[in-house]
């Protein structure tokens, strides 16, 4: 899954790709490095985050969304937490709705029951991204995790959502400290329990930075690295900036677990 935020505020790519032709030419570079999914976010959910509107996100977001797939053949996924964004990105082609907030917020169910062909992403985040990074704590880091995944997807099948239908993140660098970043690494294996999809979105984050003491633009080995680590603890999709890189590693990874 390649990444292409269209916000002028994202920690990584911030209004590099706000105008559509060169989120086009960012997102024809990322299919031909082989990506077969386009992340495309119109709100930044880094740490201490404002809010976007609803007109402000859908702004930024539609018209990126079918300038693509007009012209590519390609699952494009927004991340968005708006039902109304939602709403206007299914009607315009979106294949999969990542939310970080795990469609907790107000209509969002809703959408989505209404709609049984897209795909959605259920991400764990302990409080909001004003304040997520203020001293999270957990009981039991991947219990809690594991039973706040349960209730979602509950939630979700109770109001009419195939369960199918779901892919669940773990929410790296979304309220959780250095260490419990790399614990929850460490144990992703554990959320095979609930037999979905694992979505892991580790590139470039300070989760690497701060152990490596690397700026945003350094942080490449280490995300590759990461991506390996989920990849073998069973994650499905990758969530990447260097697309290139990140597939040549999980090729190699492949082939050696093919060849084992």
């Amino acid at each position: 899954m390649g990444i292409l935020n269209v916000t002028p505020d994202s920690f990584s790519d911030g209004g590099q790709f706000s105008r559509i032709d060169s989120a086009l030419r960012q997102a024809e570079q990322m299919i031909a490095d082989g990506a077969t999914i386009i992340d495309i976010g119109g709100e930044s959910t880094r740490p201490g985050a404002k809010e976007v509107s609803v007109k402000d996100e859908l702004a930024r977001v539609i018209p990126v969304l079918k300038a693509i797939n007009a012209r590519f053949n390609i699952i494009v996924s927004i991340d968005t937490s708006k039902a109304a964004v939602m709403s206007e990105g299914i009607t315009y082609g979106a294949g999969i709705i990542n939310d970080v907030r795990a469609l907790q917020n107000e209509g969002c169910l809703t959408v989505l029951a209404q709609d049984q062909g897209v795909g959605i992403c259920l991400m764990h985040m302990q409080g909001l991204p004003r304040t997520m990074q203020h001293n999270p704590h957990y009981v039991n880091l991947i219990d809690d995790i594991t039973i706040f995944f349960q209730e979602r997807i509950l939630a979700c099948t109770q109001a009419g959502i195939n369960r199918s239908r779901l892919i669940l993140d773990p929410g790296f660098g979304f309220g959780k400290s250095l260490e419990q970043n790399y614990s929850l690494l460490a144990n992703m294996a554990k959320f095979q329990c609930l037999d979905l999809p694992i979505l892991a979105g580790l590139s470039r984050k300070s989760m690497i930075g701060n152990l490596l003491n690397r700026e945003i633009n350094e942080r490449l080995a280490g995300s590759l690295a990461t991506a390996i680590i989920a990849a073998q603890q069973g994650a499905r999709i990758i969530r990447v900036h260097d697309v290139k890189e990140t597939v040549d590693a999980l090729k190699v990874l492949e082939a050696t677990t093919i060849n084992r």
